[in-house]
C-alpha cells in the first residue's frame, strides 16, 4: 500500500548555504565537464550511477587524492562481484590522511573523567614516523596483520596510520572484549604484532587489561611482539609478558627513520573488520585502501560537507566501523574529537558538554543514544552553547520520527540531522545525508552518490513506498576485497549475492519513498511474520519508545508450531517500576492505534536487561534463539551475555 502523504520537512538549508556546499560545487563541476544539466540531487545521483567511471574519477580529483590513478577506472564493470576499480592506480592510504603538516589541531582526546590531550597535524606525523620506523626495523611487510586491543586513543590512530603506510593490515577491537571474543577475531587473522593498553576506564571504574594480554599472547603463536600503551599507569609492569615493549621504548627504535610512503595498488588490503558474530565466529571482512579512501572522501566532503575548519566527533569504539569512518576525516584536513568512556557518565550531559566545549561542528552518534537522552529529560539547547554544531549524524539502528522531533525541538533547530546506514560489510553507507537537501521527519535524506541502491520484492522487482529488501544493483569501490581465509570467494558470494544473483543483497528491510528518502524498518533476518505479514521491528520500537515508563525494549517472533508466528515484546522499565496489566494495556493500545492490530504483541514480558552486541546494537537473533531452545553460538559477541538467562523457559511463553 503506497503512502499518500509525504513526510513533513523539518529543516531546509538556506539557499546560500546549499549553494556553497561542496556537494553543489561538485555538481557544478560535473555539469561543466559533462555538458549535463543536473538541477536536482536526484539528477546528480542518477548520473553518478549511470556513469560510474567518470563519477568515481571525479571523486578522486575533487578529493585531491595523492597517488597515480592510471587510465582505467573500472574493469569488468558488469561483474558483481568481480569488477575492479582503478586497476592501474598506486597510492598510500596513510599519506592521504597525513597530507596536512602544520600546527593546527589534528586530534582532541577526551576521557570521561575530564582528562584532555591534543596533537597537532605535525605532531601526529612525527608519532607516525617513529612507529613506522620501529615497525619497519622489526620487519613488518605488506600484508602483515597488526591487531589492536585499544580504547579510542590517539595511539590507535597513530598505530593504524603507521601500519597502513607500510602496506600492513590493521584490525582492532575495544578493550571490553573478553579473551574468547578477542581470539574469535584475532585468532583467525594471525597477527604479527599486538597493540594494547594496560587498562581502561568506564563509568568511573578502572579495568586491568594486562591479564587478558597474557592469555592472548599464549593463544596467538603468530605474534612477534606486543606494544603496551600506558593509559591507566604511566609505567605498567611488563615483566611477565614475553616480547613486550612499552610504547615509548618501541617508538625510540624508529628515532633515526624517515617517514616514507611507498605506493600500493588500489585494492591493497587495509582493514579487517568483523561481523557481529552472534550466529557463529565473526566473518573477517577485508577492505581495500583505495575503495575505503574514495568512499569516505565522498561521504565526508559531499554528503557531510566536511572541510579543514571542521571538528568531527563520532561516539564510537575502535571495534565499530564508525571508528574507521571517523579516522578518514583526517584526509579532509578536519580535526577529530575522540572520546573514551561511558557517554552517560556522570550524567546524560556528558557528550553535549564535550560538543559545546570543543566546538564540535559534526556530531555522530547512535539512534539509541539520542533516544536515551530524550528519555532522560535533558534538553541540550537549554544548557549548552551549540552554536558551532551544524550537523548530527545517527546510525546503528533506525532513527524514529520522534527522535527527529527531539533533535529539532530540544537540541537545535538549525542543523542537518542525517540518519545514515550502511555497515561493516562496506565500511561506509548506502544511504545518508546531503547538505543541500531538506530533512524529512523519519526519513534518511538520500541514496549515496555512486551507489545504485534499490528496494526489491522477493521476485527481484523494484518497489516504491512499500517495504522490501535493500539491494545495490551495480559495483562500488568499497565492496570488500575478500573475506579472510576464503580463497575461492565462496563465503563472500554466499553472504551478499545468493539471494539475488549479481545483485548485492544487504539484509535490511526498507522502503524507498517517492521523495527519494529511505525508511529502514529493521534487519531482514529479524523481521516479524505474524499471519504471513512481514513487519519491521522498528515499527514496533517506534511506538514503544514513546511510553515514558519504558527504558528500552526488544521484540522477536516466536514460532507457534502451526507454521505461524506470534510477536513477543520484552520491556525494560524505569527503576522501581513493574509491568502491570494497565501498563500492558497502554502499550497495546498505542501500538494498535499508531500501527495496526497485527503489530500488537501476543505477549509482553518484563526483563532487567536487554542483550546487545559490543557495538551497542540489540541482539534480536540471540533472544529468538533462546526462545526456541537453540544454542546461541557465540555469546562472546555480546557485551552482556548473562542477560540471556532471564529469557529462558519463561512460563508466559509456553504454547
Amino acid at each position: 500500500m503506497e503512502s499518500q502523504v509525504e513526510a513533513p520537512i523539518l529543516w531546509q538549508p538556506e539557499r546560500e548555504r546549499a549553494a556553497a556546499s561542496r556537494l553543489q560545487q561538485f555538481c557544478r563541476q560535473v555539469e561543466a565537464e559533462s555538458g549535463c544539466s543536473l538541477p536536482k540531487y536526484q539528477d546528480l545521483w542518477q548520473w553518478s550511477v549511470d556513469h560510474p567511471g567518470p563519477f568515481w574519477r571525479k571523486v578522486w580529483d575533487f578529493g585531491e587524492v595523492i597517488g597515480q590513478p592510471g587510465t582505467e577506472v573500472l574493469h569488468h564493470g558488469e561483474a558483481m562481484p568481480g569488477a575492479r576499480w582503478f586497476p592501474q592506480a598506486k597510492l598510500n592510504f596513510a599519506e592521504n590522511l597525513l597530507r596536512r603538516d602544520d600546527d593546527h589541531t589534528a586530534l582532541i582526546f577526551r576521557r570521561e573523567d575530564g582528562f584532555r590531550r591534543t596533537l597537532s597535524f605535525s605532531e601526529l606525523r612525527e608519532q607516525v614516523r617513529l612507529l613506522q620506523g620501529a615497525l619497519r626495523q622489526a620487519g613488518l611487510q605488506p600484508g602483515d596483520r597488526v591487531a589492536a586491543f585499544l580504547p579510542n586513543l590517539p595511539e590507535a590512530i597513530i598505530g593504524m596510520l603507521a601500519v597502513a603506510s607500510l602496506g600492513g593490515i590493521w584490525s582492532s577491537c575495544s578493550p571490553d572484549f573478553g579473551v574468547a571474543g578477542i581470539l574469535d577475531r584475532f585468532g583467525q587473522i594471525e597477527p604479527r604484532w599486538l597493540l594494547v593498553t594496560d587498562g581502561y576506564l568506564y563509568k568511573g571504574k578502572s579495568f586491568d587489561s594486562l591479564e587478558k594480554v597474557e592469555a592472548i599472547q599464549k593463544a596467538l603463536p603468530s605474534l612477534q611482539g606486543t606494544v603496551v600503551v600506558p593509559y591507566m599507569n604511566s609505567s605498567p609492569s611488563l615483566n611477565s609478558l614475553p616480547n613486550t615493549y612499552s610504547w615509548q621504548d618501541f617508538l625510540a627504535q624508529g628515532h633515526e627513520a624517515e617517514l616514507e610512503f611507498p605506493a600500493f595498488p588500489f585494492d591493497q588490503p587495509l582493514y579487517i573488520l568483523f561481523s557481529s558474530g552472534t550466529t557463529g565466529k565473526p566473518k573477517c571482512i577485508v577492505h581495500g585502501a583505495g575503495g575505503t579512501l574514495l568512499q569516505h572522501l565522498k561521504e565526508h566532503q559531499l554528503h557531510t560537507d566536511l572541510g579543514r575548519q571542521d571538528r568531527l566527533f563520532y561516539f564510537t569504539t575502535t571495534g565499530w566501523m564508525m571508528w574507521n569512518w571517523l579516522v578518514t576525516g583526517l584526509a579532509s584536513g578536519s580535526t577529530l574529537v575522540l572520546f573514551e568512556g561511558n557517554p552517560f557518565h556522570p550524567g546524560p550531559e556528558a557528550l553535549w558538554q564535550l560538543v559545546a566545549e570543543e566546538k564540535v561542528t559534526v556530531f555522530g552518534t547512535s539512534a539509541k543514544y539520542l533516544d536515551a537522552v530524550k528519555k532522560s529529560g535533558l534538553a541540550p539547547r537549554q544548557h549548552f552553547d551549540l552554536t558551532a554544531l551544524r550537523a548530527i549524524l545517527s546510525t546503528g539502528s533506525p532513527l524514529v520520527p520522534e527522535s527527529f522531533d527531539f533533535v529539532y525541538q530540544e537540541v537545535k533547530s538549525d542543523l542537518q540531522l542525517a540518519s545514515i546506514a550502511g555497515g561493516t560489510d562496506i565500511v561506509s553507507c548506502f544511504v545518508l545525508g546531503a547538505p543541500s537537501e531538506p530533512v524529512r521527519r523519519g526519513e534518511i535524506q538520500v541514496r549515496g552518490l555512486g551507489m545504485a541502491v534499490d528496494v526489491f520484492d522477493p521476485d527481484g522487482r523494484a518497489l516504491r513506498n512499500q517495504p522490501g529488501e535493500l539491494v545495490c544493483t551495480r559495483p562500488f569501490p568499497s565492496m570488500p576485497v575478500s573475506f579472510w581465509n576464503d580463497p575461492e570467494g565462496q563465503r563472500y558470494r554466499s553472504a551478499y549475492f545468493e539471494r539475488f544473483p549479481g545483485i548485492w543483497h544487504h539484509g535490511d528491510w526498507v522502503s524507498l519513498m517517492s521523495t527519494g528518502g529511505m525508511v529502514i524498518h529493521g534487519r531482514s533476518d529479524a523481521t516479524l511474520n505474524p499471519g504471513g505479514i512481514r513487519i519491521g521491528t522498528a515499527e514496533i520500537y517506534r511506538q514503544v519508545e514513546q511510553i515514558d515508563q519504558l527504558e528500552e525494549s526488544i521484540v522477536v517472533g516466536q514460532d507457534t508450531g502451526d507454521g505461524d508466528q506470534r510477536i513477543v515484546l520484552f520491556v525494560r522499565l524505569r527503576p522501581g517500576l513493574s509491568l502491570t496489566e494497565a501498563l500492558q494495556d497502554q502499550i497495546r493500545r498505542r501500538i494498535r492505534s499508531n500501527a495496526t492490530p497485527r503489530h500488537v504483541p501476543a505477549v509482553i514480558a518484563q526483563v532487567q536487561d536487554i542483550p546487545r552486541t559490543r557495538s551497542g546494537k540489540i541482539s534480536e537473533l540471540a533472544v529468538r534463539d533462546v526462545l526456541h531452545g537453540r544454542e546461541v553460538k557465540n555469546t562472546e559477541a555480546l557485551a552482556n551475555p548473562d542477560a540471556l538467562e532471564e529469557y529462558r523457559q519463561r512460563p508466559e511463553l509456553a504454547l
